[in-house]
């Protein structure tokens, strides 16, 4: 189901949504050919860029994000308990570490090889905060182990200068190695990439053709595999202004045809991460300023998602313009949003808070000991649901939350 800009009856989401106890990508059928990235993808040179501060200018021409002004990780009062599965990785034990102790041996193009072998990956930048810039997206090869893991010991900021992806992963890209199994390219287990303790700054994914849904995704791009973010921040990560379908300035996770019980068994986890939270550092897209998926499930936690806003004008039938944070499409797609802070963010269409749209009305929303507030109406929205435009199996389960105008 790919809704236009009139919103479709809710009404059953009138009598039980309790305010007070408290997108459309493509609809995940289309070919699950190659997820691979053009030469415009990479955003640049084969080599990557190397450490910096986040003082001057970006590649791309406009002012370098000052990571070191931006809001902390997390939402301050967020304090549900995190699950086993969803919580920082063991990193005493790397397989590559990045520098040897200065911000000038901490090189993009370092970053690019580790992350093209897998395995850990920490930093020794110094004892100050360092930024790296890279000018090509750090792939993640699917032939090199079942985890990826990528800890800043929040110290490390990486950027894409304004002009680049910072990282891309593709279970359907043969040029990263299909991975290993029976599945598909699209459910096949693949790669778990985790970053944790990192700030992603300026990472574009302007004019990347959207063929196959290339495009999105400023920050991370994602395609099958899976991912989890733990105590991280994303500022002012972009991707096109206008698009039906693309989607997600700072991070885009695909599972393209999945099959029935692997989106809810395999969701995205983001923990005590933060996206925007403050003027100046949201991040945008036509569609899902902030997260952008199809067929995918997430579990966001202790998490602040603030001035994002998603650009776009005309919905699907034009170019976009749905899910100022959040924008989730599918079928059997769930998504929990626990002890997080939803606000000031903005969608020229629907949903400036939270676009989900179950194709076949499987799907699900939990909100739980959750705030949503100053999420403006767009063109259309689900009713007594402000913020939100909801298609699924039944209203969100709102529990001791506050969905706020």
């Amino acid at each position: 189901m790919r809704p236009s800009k009139i919103a479709v009856s809710t009404g059953a989401l009138l009598a039980l949504v309790n305010l007070a106890a408290c997108g459309s990508d493509n609809d995940g059928s289309g070919s699950p050919a190659a997820a691979g990235e053009s030469g415009s993808a990479s955003g640049g040179s084969a080599s990557g860029g190397s450490g910096a501060t986040t003082a001057g200018k970006s590649s791309g021409g406009g002012p370098a994000t000052n990571s070191q002004d931006g809001p902390p990780a997390g939402y301050a009062d967020g304090d549900a308990a995190v699950p086993a599965e969803a919580q920082a990785e063991d990193v005493s034990a790397p397989t590559t570490v990045i520098g040897t102790g200065t911000p000038e041996s901490c090189r993009g193009e370092e970053l690019v090889s580790a992350v093209a072998q897998g395995g850990i990956i920490t930093f020794d930048c110094g004892p100050d905060p360092a930024t790296i810039i890279l000018s090509t997206p750090a792939k993640v090869f699917n032939d090199k182990g079942t985890k990826l893991i990528i800890d800043g010991g929040n110290k490390v900021t990486l950027s894409g200068g304004g002009s680049s992806r910072i990282l891309y992963m593709a279970t359907c890209n043969e040029e990263q190695v299909y991975p290993p199994g029976d599945g598909d390219c699209n459910t096949n287990p693949g790669v778990e990439l985790v970053v944790q303790n990192l700030t992603f700054v300026d990472g574009s994914a302007k004019g990347i053709a959207d063929g196959d849904n290339n495009g999105g995704g400023g920050a991370i791009y994602a395609q099958g595999g899976s991912l989890k973010v733990v105590n991280c921040r994303f500022f002012n990560n972009v991707c096109d202004e206008l698009g039906s379908d693309v989607g997600g300035g700072a991070i885009r996770k695909l599972d393209y045809l999945v099959a029935p019980g692997a989106g809810p068994a395999r969701p995205v986890w983001v923990v005590g991460s933060t996206f925007g939270g403050g003027q100046g550092f949201g991040n945008s897209c036509a569609n899902g300023g902030a997260l952008s998926s199809i067929g995918v499930s997430w579990n966001i936690v202790n998490s602040w998602l603030s001035e994002n806003k998603a650009l776009g004008h005309g919905a699907n039938d034009g170019d976009g313009g749905n899910g100022g944070a959040i924008y989730n499409d599918g079928n059997e797609i769930v998504l929990n949003l626990t002890s997080s802070l939803i606000e000031n963010n903005n969608a020229n269409e629907g949903g400036s808070a939270v676009f989900f749209v179950s194709n076949n009305e499987t799907g699900s929303i939990t909100i739980r000991d959750s705030i949503t507030r100053n999420n403006p109406r767009g063109t259309f929205e689900t009713p007594d649901l402000p913020g939100f435009y909801v298609i699924a199996k039944g209203p969100p389960e709102i529990i001791d939350s506050q969905i706020l105008r």
